[in-house]
């Protein structure tokens, strides 16, 4: 039975290769019909993963959720645009997974809609975020001066020094989770840069 006869019996319709490249326009359009539709999903599956840092304080004053929600809400409290908040608010999301590149994992993931200069931030934030701890952990204080001469220096510096390392104050009303959805759903719209870009245009 071809693959695409699936769907005559309540499956969904697939591809019928076996390796890509004996793939066909025929394969491709229903692999491009499903990309798209799953693409689309990307902020609930964003969402949800933050979620997971809900309750979990690794020894912080508060748990890795309230910092993101407060380092976001500090942002948006600073008039900062919404592409600048949502990256506030996802930036150590990948506390989960990347428990040892934290910042590179979020900045993949944010990458493709927001700007060099947010993406540049995102990704680096750790090396500056260490100013204020690294010396207590034997590590290099002074991490940070390895990109002293970078155009995005003193925007990851502020960001750090204003949003992130002032986000753990139990006293402090964040805005909640989902004060934030509308924001991440509308960055997360469309990509600005991708490979993938072309793919999820509507047809």
């Amino acid at each position: 039975m071809d693959v695409r006869e699936d769907t005559l019996h309540g499956m969904a319709e697939r591809a019928a290769f076996r390796e890509m490249k004996q793939g066909t326009a025929e394969d491709w359009a229903v692999i491009g019909r499903d990309y798209r539709e799953f693409a689309r999903g990307l902020p609930d599956r964003v969402l949800t993963h933050l979620k997971l840092l809900d309750g979990d304080f690794g020894g912080f004053p508060v748990c890795r959720l309230e910092h993101s929600l407060q380092t976001a809400t500090r942002a948006h409290r600073d008039g900062r645009a919404e592409d600048y908040v949502v990256m506030a608010l996802l930036h150590d999301m990948g506390d989960t997974l990347g428990s040892y590149n934290h910042p590179e994992v979020a900045a993949a993931i944010l990458k493709p809609f927001v700007s060099e200069e947010l993406h540049w931030i995102c990704q680096n934030h750790g090396a500056f975020q260490g100013y204020y701890y690294f010396h207590f952990l034997g590590m290099d204080q002074n991490a940070r001066e390895q990109f002293r001469d970078h155009p995005h220096f003193e925007a990851c510096r502020e960001f750090c020094e204003k949003y992130d390392q002032a986000a753990f104050d139990p006293d402090y009303a964040s805005e909640p989770l989902e004060f934030f959805e509308p924001m991440v759903r509308r960055v997360m719209a469309k990509p600005i840069t991708s490979a993938y870009a072309k793919a999820i245009a509507e047809e």
